[in-house]
């Protein structure tokens, strides 16, 4: 009668138990989807222009893709004109930080680069850097990593040969862990050598694939969101014939934890 008494308290201490620890436990949170934009891709922040864009762009699947929410630490690489920049800020709100960089020898090829680092600069939650392309300074304990149509631009002939390998690194060791690297690029032939992204501005997936996964990433994803059967990959990028128009694969890396 004893040891009955005894075993039918254990049960009760262990049910109590469990029962508390789901009390303690904090659900998952749910991933973002493209309807959590809306009022980022509406910011004041951002032109009529990025806004007339956003449909050809898939601009708030891909920050859903990215994984973007409000008070994340984010770094555009090699931003351009600040568009991805410009969401981002929105995005992220007054308690996150996005960092945007763009290599001074763009910006000493071109004084629009220039301008739209200064602009990207005046955000409240921006900060901007320019520094080499083989020597990105970014900020550490970033939650994201993003670069849009630029990847093939580390592997152009005026940049180091082992450009591509140093900001791999410095991306991977500026990601907390678990932190996610997103690259969004034009889609080359296949197998095409590395020189496509000076005679053409694209790159080939699996090339990209090889190099990010050599600096320690993991794949975590990839999406054909961007992509265009009909483009078939050959013209220059800026070629009217598909300027606007060309496929662009999306992959997402993760460091691991």
């Amino acid at each position: 009668m004893r040891r009955s008494v005894i075993l039918a308290a254990m049960a009760v201490m262990s049910l109590s138990s469990m029962g508390c620890m789901g009390l303690m436990a904090t659900p998952t949170p749910a991933a973002p989807t493209a309807a959590d934009y809306a009022e980022a891709l509406a910011a004041p922040i951002r032109p009529a222009d990025d806004r007339a864009r956003d449909a050809a762009r898939h601009t708030a699947e891909t920050l859903a893709f990215a994984g973007v929410q409000p008070g994340q630490k984010i770094a555009d690489m090699i931003i351009g004109g600040g568009y991805f920049t410009r969401v981002f800020s929105a995005a992220v709100g007054p308690r996150g930080r996005v960092t945007a960089w763009q290599p001074a020898e763009f910006i000493a090829f071109q004084a629009s680069y220039g301008d739209s680092l200064a602009a990207a600069d005046a955000l409240a939650n921006v900060d901007a850097i320019r520094s080499p392309i083989a020597a990105p300074d970014f900020p550490a304990g970033l939650d994201l990593v993003f670069t849009a149509q630029n990847y093939h631009d580390l592997h152009l002939s005026m940049a180091p040969a082992d450009t591509a390998a140093r900001v791999n690194a410095a991306v991977f060791e500026a990601l907390k862990p678990g932190g996610l690297y997103v690259i969004i690029d034009h889609h080359a032939v296949a197998g095409s050598p590395l020189t496509a992204s000076n005679t053409v501005h694209r790159i080939d997936i699996e090339a990209v694939k090889r190099e990010v996964l050599a600096a320690g990433f993991v794949l975590d994803g990839e999406s054909d969101l961007l992509a265009n059967a009909a483009d078939p990959r050959t013209a220059n990028v800026f070629d009217g014939t598909i300027r606007g128009r060309t496929s662009q694969f999306m992959l997402r890396f993760r460091k691991p934890s």
